[in-house]
């Protein structure tokens, strides 16, 4: 087996995920479970709907229409110093909250 760790179930789709959870989740994989949006379903991408520059917190405009906001340290962890209304950004999630967000580069 070359010491690789092998997986108790392979994840592609909601569907995945809720058998998956029957087995046991681990860590990150319980995190896409418990996120404020549907059960097992992490959207990877949003459009700033808000940005207060003065406490680096704002809202993401989920595509399916739902705003979910954002704190400073998520900000800061994006490395950037500036959001602009309307920009399309990358979210990243821990424990169901936005842990980053950064901008979608070609």
């Amino acid at each position: 087996d070359g010491g690789w760790p092998t997986l108790r179930q392979d994840v592609d789709t909601p569907a995945d995920l809720r058998a998956a959870r029957l087995l046991g989740l681990g860590t990150h994989t319980a995190a896409l479970w418990t996120a404020p949006h549907y059960p097992g379903v992490m959207p990877n991408q949003g459009t700033v709907a808000s940005f207060d520059p003065q406490d680096r917190s704002g809202t993401v405009l989920l595509d399916d229409g739902r705003q979910v906001a954002f704190d400073a340290p998520a900000f800061d962890a994006s490395g950037l110093r500036l959001l602009r209304l309307g920009q399309r950004v990358r979210l990243e999630w821990r424990a169901g909250h936005i842990s980053a967000l950064n901008l979608i580069t070609m």
